[in-house]
């Protein structure tokens, strides 16, 4: 049972638990204790107090519940509502976009190394589908993202190379190349950076990884899918939005021969992956 069903047990039972706890206060001189266990542990407790005060201080207490089992992973439709208003406002009222991409090869645009095609990666092809959108807006894409790098090193730059850009949005990719940094430091890594990002009043999305096609997708708790799910988990901690480019290939994965054909490398996508990627971006700005 979550917060949001217990809240709704005690609303249609609030009729019953008062006249409990007005019975058991008239009739005697110590406590009445109702203790109401689910995810989260509520111990509701009267000592000789007026029944009038029961009522609203039960509804505000659920109220919160409520409100804490609404936290989470940023909604899609709602996280960047402010800003999709203002992408919509006209010259001489508009003013200027920066969205920055952050990781490793992929949002950099290499495909078959050392091919680097900008304007086919994700990050370029997010910038037409936005301005298709919001053609008043002007709208910097800014790629801080280098080949070959982990989130180690990512946060190690974080402040000169990102920050520094003055970021409306910011994307984290970092996924593929955190398999050799590992689990615990990749954590740390990203928790640094999201962290950054809330305390500068960033809205940031992580991207979970993008296939790389030697991992055995057979098993089902492979390296790729713990990276992937840590990183789902620090969005959810950290309530920023998520982008789940490991779901949106998971289609491919029981037939390689697919797969490849939205790959120009064993670990890069092409053109057709990074579409894959990008459509999924676009639901926060759509």
């Amino acid at each position: 049972m979550t917060n949001r069903c217990l809240g709704k047990l005690l609303y249609c039972n609030v009729n019953q638990l008062y006249e409990k706890a007005n019975t058991s206060i008239t009739n005697s001189s110590c406590c009445w204790n109702e203790s109401i266990f689910c995810e989260n542990l509520l111990i509701i407790k009267f000592y000789k107090m007026k029944t009038s005060f029961f009522l609203p201080m039960v509804l505000i207490g659920f109220m919160a519940l409520g409100q804490n089992a609404d936290l989470g992973i940023a909604n899609p439709s709602t996280y960047l509502s402010g800003l999709k208003k203002e992408m919509q406002i006209e010259w001489p009222k508009n003013r200027t976009f920066n969205v920055v991409f952050h990781g490793h090869s992929v949002p950099a645009g290499y495909f078959k190394t050392p091919l680097v095609n900008t304007l086919s990666a994700y990050p370029a092809l997010v910038l037409k589908k936005i301005k298709a959108l919001y053609p008043y807006a002007v709208v910097n894409v800014i790629v801080t993202a280098i080949g070959g790098e982990n989130s180690v090193s990512g946060a190690s730059r974080f402040d000169n190379d990102v920050l520094v850009h003055q970021p409306d949005i910011l994307f984290i990719d970092y996924g593929l190349n955190d398999l050799r940094a590992g689990l615990e430091k990749s954590y740390k890594a990203w928790d640094e950076m999201i962290k950054k990002t809330n305390r500068n009043n960033i809205k940031v999305i992580l991207l979970t990884p993008s296939p790389d096609q030697r991992i055995d997708y057979a098993v089902t708790n492979n390296e790729l899918k713990k990276h992937s799910d840590q990183i789902i988990r620090l969005a959810n901690e950290n309530q920023v939005g998520l982008v789940d480019s490991f779901q949106a290939f998971e289609f491919l994965y029981p037939k390689k021969n697919k797969l490849k054909k939205y790959m120009s490398q064993v670990n890069h996508p092409n053109k057709k992956g990074h579409e894959l990627i990008a459509e999924e971006i676009m639901t926060y700005f759509k």
